[in-house]
Order: structure tokens, then sequence, then C-alpha cells
């Protein structure tokens, strides 16, 4: 009976022992990954009809946890298709971008991206700073040098990024 206790926490300390490493690893890898980057990966996204659809990624690094939080820096990147076979329309991803201004004011910018041809998709990457949320919306119109106001406020956005 003597001789079972001692192995029994010796048999308890090398389980203790082998498990440390890897929590420890683990522990070392999850702080490496909350402090830098955070990639996500999105979509695909339609527009009515499924007359065009975009998918892609967003990474947001050094990201704040001030009053207002925000990411330094947000890259998007991602291929938007027009799948009309019409050539009076075009796919449109519409990016929303609320940022952060001096005096803590949140404005927000468009950033637009445009596709008139049929199922060859175009791709797309960009960047912006002291970013508080991305949202995108996804449309299908006629040609132009913008989102009609249509595209811009009918519907709804859909949230890509929220910093946190």
């Amino acid at each position: 009976m003597s001789i079972s206790r001692p192995l029994a926490v010796l048999a308890t300390v090398a389980a203790v022992l082998s498990i440390a490493p890897a929590a420890a690893q683990a522990a070392a890898h999850s702080d490496a990954v909350s402090a830098g980057e955070t990639a996500r990966a999105w979509g695909p996204y339609y527009a009515p009809g499924n007359q065009a659809r975009t998918a892609g990624s967003l990474v947001a690094s050094g990201e704040d946890h001030g009053d207002i939080p925000t990411a330094d820096t947000v890259k998007i990147s991602g291929k938007l298709y027009d799948q009309t076979r019409r050539t009076s329309t075009c796919g449109w991803a519409v990016f929303r971008i609320t940022y952060k201004a001096p005096g803590n004011n949140l404005p927000h910018k468009h950033r637009s991206i445009r596709d008139c041809s049929y199922r060859t998709p175009a791709s797309y990457s960009f960047s912006s700073h002291d970013v508080y949320q991305v949202e995108l919306k996804v449309c299908a119109e006629g040609k132009g040098t913008k989102p009609s106001l249509n595209c811009l406020y009918a519907g709804t956005w859909k949230t890509l990024y929220l910093s946190k």
C-alpha cells in the first residue's frame, strides 16, 4: 500500500509535466495571434437575384482597445463576379468603411468596385487606416461611374469587421 501511493503521485506528476509544454505552447500561440493580425475569410455575398457575387478576405492589424476601438490597418481583398449576360448590367461591391477621425468622430467613406464582364472576375485589394467597422453591399445595375443611390441606401449592409 505504501508503494502504490508514491507510484500514483509519480504518475500524476508525469502526466502534468507532459501536458505543461503543450499548454505553454498553446498559450504562447494564443498571445501571438491576438497581438498580431486577425485574418478572416468572408463571403460569398450576392446581389438580389444572384446577379453579382463577391468573396474575399480581410486582415485587421494593430487593434487598440481605447474608448473607441479601431484597427490601425485593415486590408480587404477579393473577387467580384458579374453574373448577368446583359452587357448593360454590372456587378458592384460597395464597402462602407467607418473610421476614427480627430475628435473621436466616426465618419464613413465608400469604396466601390465594378465588374461588367460576364463571369470573368474583377480582383481588388485595398487598405484603410484607423478602421472601426467595414460593411459590404453587393448590387447589380447599369453601367455608371458610381453605384446608384438605390444600391447605397436600399437593403441591408453585411458587417465584415467590427473592432472590439
